[in-house]
């Protein structure tokens, strides 16, 4: 058993190593998962751009990606992680494979988001004269804002079970501590401490989202 001091002292740095991954990472996820998502959206038949080939291709991608589980993608993409960071172990390393599992995760929460904005909205940009990018970033993004930051935290969410995984292969973070001290050296005072940091840090980043996406709709 550890003292209150010890697990403070266990749980801090792998704390910071998990917000530094999740944080990090949902950055660049939604960097690139905006565009995918946008792309997916206007490119249908009856949207704004229609391209099927484009869509399609698109579609099964991001299909293909969201079809393989976690521990597996990890292992498959440690040639592309090296690539990127130099290195396929560690809290840096860790943040490509949850950026490569997240994007395509959140970029069908944003087509959803944005096939749920009002296409009488749409039609009118579309009489007025405004244009495809004008439409994006004046109509159907401030319009589905609100589900967007619900999608945002709901990636967030998937992120910090994902970077948990990550601790099994020597991702850092708080799965990581789980495995070395509450597995391997049976301290289950340190399992259960980590499992209630995760549950708190899931609960506060699920709070602060539907908080501010409910301020976002009374606007």
């Amino acid at each position: 058993m550890n003292s209150f001091n010890d697990l403070i002292a266990l749980l801090t740095p792998s704390l910071f190593e998990t917000l530094y991954m999740v944080f990090t990472a949902i950055i660049f996820t939604v960097l690139f998962g905006l565009p995918l998502g946008v792309i997916l959206i206007i490119t249908n038949q009856d949207h704004i751009m229609p391209n099927p080939l484009l869509n399609n291709v698109l579609s099964y991608a991001i299909n293909t990606m969201r079809s393989l589980p976690f521990i597996i993608l990890m292992i498959f993409i440690i040639p592309f992680t090296r690539m990127v960071v130099g290195t396929s172990i560690g809290t840096t390393a860790a943040i490509v494979p949850l950026v490569v599992a997240a994007t395509p995760f959140f970029a069908r929460i944003v087509e959803s988001a944005l096939r749920e904005v009002d296409w009488g909205v749409v039609e009118a940009a579309i009489a007025m004269g405004a244009t495809p990018m004008q439409i994006i970033v004046k109509v159907l993004i401030p319009e589905a804002m609100s589900s967007l930051v619900l999608g945002v935290t709901i990636t967030l969410i998937n992120i910090i079970s994902f970077s948990a995984m990550a601790g099994v292969v020597g991702g850092g973070g708080l799965g990581d501590l789980a495995v070395r001290y509450g597995y391997h050296r049976f301290q289950t005072d340190v399992m259960l401490a980590t499992v209630v940091v995760l549950i708190v840090l899931v609960q506060l980043i699920q709070t602060a989202g539907n908080r501010i996406a409910k301020q976002i709709n009374k606007k």
